[in-house]
């Protein structure tokens, strides 16, 4: 199974991806995307945090430059928190965010990856923040196009959502 969260800055994400982690089969591997800078001192807070909610017996693994190879790496359930940091590190061609979708659906194990929704947010101004939001953003589609589940966290609450049903749209149905 393939869970796909997604939720803006300081949403909740994360906590509800580690709430549905919790209940499926154990043990996790928490598959982290973000590296540590000892520089950055609110990033050093915020990563302290994660861990200290995350249940004891999960297993923490950092990503690195080769997300691809650490998912089909790991057995039984996986989290991976998250895509932004991925996509601004790595900014990965379409054929990387191809094998990363082509690993999740092969894992024998569960999946649930945490991603931003950069579709909520201000135009970007600069080349780079254009860049980061089209291929976070189409990384995103892509994801929840093959996703058994997308559900996006607006101020700690979960909007359960549905694929696109035009014909039930029209007909004024969900």
């Amino acid at each position: 199974m393939l869970i796909l969260v997604l939720g803006g800055a300081r949403s909740g994400k994360s906590t509800v991806a580690e709430q549905i982690a919790e209940r499926l089969p154990q043990p996790v591997t928490y598959l982290a995307t973000l590296a540590a800078d000892a520089t950055d001192a609110d990033l050093e807070r915020r990563i302290a945090a994660h861990r200290a909610r995350r249940p004891a017996g999960w297993r923490t693994v950092d990503a690195g430059s080769d997300l691809v190879a650490e998912l089909e790496a790991l057995p039984g359930t996986v989290l991976v928190d998250s895509l932004g940091p991925w996509v601004a590190r790595h900014q990965p061609e379409p054929d990387v965010v191809d094998a990363f979708t082509a690993a999740v659906v092969a894992r024998a194990g569960d999946t649930v990856v945490v991603s931003d929704e950069v579709g909520l947010s201000v135009h970007p101004t600069t080349a780079a923040g254009l860049a980061f939001r089209d291929r976070l953003g189409g990384v995103n589609s892509q994801l929840g196009a093959i996703a058994d589940r997308v559900v996006l966290v607006v101020a700690g609450r979960v909007v359960a959502t549905a694929p696109l049903d035009v014909d039930a749209i029209v007909a004024g149905g969900h």
